[in-house]
């Protein structure tokens, strides 16, 4: 599909404001710069980036998730255990990420301050969620909610320690660790399920009392 101007104009913007980023961070300032750079005009950058710096990060983060979904696209996840889905989708994001590590730490450290919370929660719910859909996930009841705050653990943890891992091998040592701890917790979940369903509810239990 063939970008849209404001599409390219975004892209370049962007392209140009990585280096920048990963020196200055990301502010009002290097966003302008970058826009300078790319030759785009005042008025055009507002109309791009209404919310300034905040909307070039989501910028970076909705491009790693595109990316992250197309390298996804050419896996053959449907012979892979849902454990090796979503360890591919998490690799996947720092791949997206690997070309512009300083700037992705420079990110991660802006939606840490206090002000930019809701916005890197947000980024973060949009990632975990296009990573679930990306591995076929096709679930609607309260699962689609866990699975998502479980992943946003597991992903935002393997994140952090990727920033300071060179070699990469302890990254992913780490990430199947933490996917391992999360099968556990659901096994034994599914355990304690099996062990009490039969037991009564706290209705019947109040029921009895008032009897």
């Amino acid at each position: 599909m063939e970008e849209s101007a404001d599409e390219a104009s975004k892209s370049a913007i962007l392209n140009a404001a990585l280096p920048l980023a990963a020196e200055d961070g990301f502010s009002d300032a290097v966003l302008a710069r970058a826009g300078r750079e790319a030759g785009v005009g005042a008025e055009m950058m507002l109309h791009l980036f209404p919310d300034g710096a905040s909307s070039l990060v989501a910028c970076f983060s909705e491009r790693c998730d595109a990316q992250m979904e197309q390298a996804l696209a050419q896996q053959d996840l449907a012979a892979m255990k849902v454990r090796e889905r979503i360890a591919a989708a998490v690799l996947a994001r720092l791949d997206a990420l690997k070309p512009h590590k300083d700037a992705a730490r420079r990110a991660c450290a802006f939606l840490m301050l206090p002000p930019n919370a809701a916005l890197g929660m947000r980024l973060v719910y949009q990632t975990v969620d296009a990573m679930w859909r990306a591995v076929g996930d096709t679930s609607t009841d309260f699962n689609f909610y866990t699975k998502r705050a479980i992943l946003a653990g597991v992903y935002s943890s393997t994140l952090l320690r990727w920033f300071n891992d060179e070699s990469e091998d302890d990254t992913r040592a780490f990430l199947d660790a933490r996917i391992e701890n999360v099968m556990q917790f659901e096994k034994l979940k599914a355990q304690m399920r099996e062990r009490t369903k039969d037991w009564p509810s706290v209705a019947d239990l109040l029921s009895a009392r008032r009897s």
